[in-house]
Order: structure tokens, then C-alpha cells, then sequence
């Protein structure tokens, strides 16, 4: 059997939120008498000669063997008893935006795969944390006191993982899946429950004696790809747990920041200034990473009462080296009207007004 070198990124953090059968979950919400019943999103069948297909249902109408994509027939026989709603789409988008929102207080990388589910990468993020189980957290929290919703998550170093991660435990699950685990939880995983794996696949892949991850492992990926095309390499590859596609944000970056909270509060001056060429240098890295420039500079400053000051500089030249960096955010704190009593309990550092360092600027996260 020849061999392939199997080049494995492991440095990233990506979550992928996938909101617990949020249609009907927002319907529920918003009418809490349909709270513990059977609700499916579709035309009532009685209503329509039987036609219409359900877009997604509550997890109690699940229990009766109802699916997304199934009959609304079909459905009302599993389950007479069952809540058909119509559903109403533009509630659901203004919902889905609320929880974009969300996202966005951690991370600006961010891929929504649909309404519902997301891919986030927080290798490098908003709050400044190491740890992307614990913005996972703080997501699901937001939604759910901010939103009355409840979503999964799943983490990892890659975007297959971290979606078979979020699918791992419902509702409300958080799972995690570290590099040095992913092999042996991938092998005992049924392939189809591997994403992208299609029903019209599953039979073909069992013909040959592969029914898990693990029998994937052990396969020829010659002869994979001989059968299956590029899929079947790809399939052998996720097998082993790599998927090396990056989360793409296709959104030009209009800002670039970084913010800093701190436990024991700043009172100095000088521990101000040392605090703010920190983050100038974090956010010239993220700059120079994406090939951006810009020439305004905003400061925010929030004091431990949580009065919070911001202040904007626009400035002649395009900024992205960590020295001009930090003398204008120096230059900005300089112009406040700082308090030394009250104590900084978070420091921010935000460039944009950008300008194209290359002819054509490309971005993709």
C-alpha cells in the first residue's frame, strides 16, 4: 500500500454552533403553551391534501420519528397530536442576525454554513482567551439569557471535527475534541455519520467492508480515490482527523481590534501606556497577517464603575507597525480626560479607515 504524507494543521480553535432545532425552539419561545409538545414547522397536511415538507420540529417531536425533510403526511400520521406551524422565515432570519451578533463579540471569523450553523475560528480573539471551550461557554450563554434559545457547540482544531463535535451531544451539549483524541473517537464513528457522507454513499462504502472510521484508517487511499475520485482521498484524510479548509469569512474587514479586561485594575499612567503597546502589537499582527493598513485609531477605556470612554484619532499616514501603533494610542490616552482614581478594568485598541496595501486585496478567513 503506498503512502501519503499527511500534513495535520493542528494550531487552530474552531467552534461550530449549531442551534437546537432553533425554528421550532423560536416558536416555543415565543408561545410558551407549546413548551413540551410536538411542534412541527410545516403546513398543517389537513390543510394543504397532504403536501409540504417539514423544515425542522421540536425534540419531542422527534421522539415520534419525525425529521426534518420528511412529509408533512408523513409526520402527521407518526404523530396526529402534533403542532403544525407554517413558520415565519423573517422571524427566523432577524433571530439568526441576533446570534451572528453574538458571535461577533468573540471573534470576526466567522462562516455561517446556514441560518442555523456557524463556524467560528478563535485561535485569536476578542476577549484575548487561550481557551475556546470557555468562548464556547460564553456563547451559549449569551443565547440563551439574551435570546431564550439553546444551541450546541462543538470544538476543536478543524472544522470536521468541530461539526461532528456539536451533532455529539443534543441539546445543549458541549463537546470537545483534542488533537491526541481525534483518531481513536473517529474510529469508532459509523461513516455515515461523517459529514458529507451521503445516503447514495453509505451502501457503497459498506460493500467494501468500511462501516467506521476505523476501517477507513486501515484502507488503501489509492484505491479510495480510484473509486471514489478526490472524495475518497478527502474521506481518508478526515478518517485520520484532517481538514486543513480554513473558516472563510468572505466579509471585507472594515476594523481590526483588540481588548483587554483586567482583574487587578490599572491606576498609573505608565501602566496604561505598557498595557496599550501590549495590544498595538497584537493588533499589528492581526494587520500585517491580513495585509491591511489603516489611518484611524480608536482607544476605549472602561473604568471599574463600568463608565466607559472612547475616543477616535484619524491620522495622515496608513498605520500597521506596532511603534506608530502605540504612540497613537499612547497619543489618544494622552488627550482623555483620565481618572486616576476609578482604576481601568479594560482597555481597547481598534484600527479602520484601511487602504489597500496590495493592488488587489483578496481576504479570505
Amino acid at each position: 500500500m503506498l503512502t501519503f504524507p499527511l500534513i495535520n494543521d493542528t494550531s487552530r480553535k474552531i467552534i461550530h454552533i449549531d442551534m437546537d432545532a432553533f425554528f421550532a425552539s423560536v416558536e416555543i419561545r415565543d408561545n410558551p403553551e407549546l413548551k413540551g409538545k410536538p411542534v412541527v414547522i410545516a403546513r398543517n397536511p389537513l390543510q394543504t391534501g397532504g403536501r409540504g415538507v417539514v423544515s425542522t420540529c421540536s425534540y419531542e417531536a422527534r421522539s415520534y420519528g419525525i425529521h426534518s425533510a420528511m412529509s408533512a403526511k408523513e409526520a402527521y400520521e407518526l404523530c396526529p397530536q402534533a403542532i403544525f406551524i407554517s413558520g415565519n422565515y423573517e422571524k427566523y432570519t432577524e433571530v439568526s442576525k441576533q446570534v451572528r451578533e453574538i458571535f461577533s463579540r468573540y471573534t470576526d471569523e466567522i462562516e455561517a454554513a446556514s441560518i442555523d450553523e456557524a463556524y467560528l475560528d478563535v485561535t485569536e480573539n476578542k476577549i484575548g482567551s487561550q481557551s475556546a471551550i470557555k468562548i464556547a461557554k460564553l456563547i451559549q450563554h449569551d443565547i440563551y439569557v439574551e435570546l431564550g434559545l439553546t444551541c450546541s457547540a462543538g470544538v476543536s482544531y478543524n472544522k470536521f471535527l468541530a461539526k461532528i463535535a456539536s451533532d455529539y451531544e443534543k441539546p445543549h451539549g458541549l463537546t470537545l475534541i483534542m488533537p491526541e483524541e481525534a483518531k481513536d473517537f473517529l474510529a469508532k464513528l459509523p461513516v455515515e455519520k461523517f459529514h458529507g457522507v451521503g445516503k447514495a454513499t453509505v451502501p457503497k462504502l459498506h460493500a467494501l467492508g468500511l462501516f467506521t472510521g476505523g476501517d477507513v484508517q486501515k484502507a488503501d487511499p489509492v484505491d479510495l480515490a480510484e473509486r471514489f475520485g478526490i472524495y475518497g482521498w478527502e474521506l481518508y484524510q478526515k478518517a485520520n482527523g484532517i481538514h486543513n479548509s480554513k473558516v472563510k469569512n468572505y466579509r471585507q474587514r472594515k476594523s481590526v481590534g483588540k481588548e483587554r479586561t483586567y482583574g487587578k485594575l490599572l491606576y498609573l499612567p505608565d501602566d496604561v501606556n505598557a498595557e496599550l503597546g501590549k495590544i498595538s502589537e497584537r493588533v499589528s499582527q492581526a494587520l500585517k497577517r491580513h495585509d491591511l493598513k489603516g489611518n484611524i485609531v480608536v482607544l476605549k477605556l472602561r473604568y471599574s464603575d463600568f463608565t466607559t470612554l472612547t475616543k477616535r484619532k484619524t491620522f495622515i499616514n496608513q498605520i500597521d507597525g506596532v511603534e506608530e501603533l502605540t504612540q497613537a494610542a499612547q497619543q489618544i490616552f494622552e488627550e482623555l480626560d483620565y481618572d486616576e482614581s476609578l482604576g481601568v478594568r479594560l482597555l481597547g485598541v481598534t484600527v479602520s479607515g484601511f487602504g489597500p496595501i496590495k493592488e488587489t486585496l483578496d481576504i479570505t478567513f
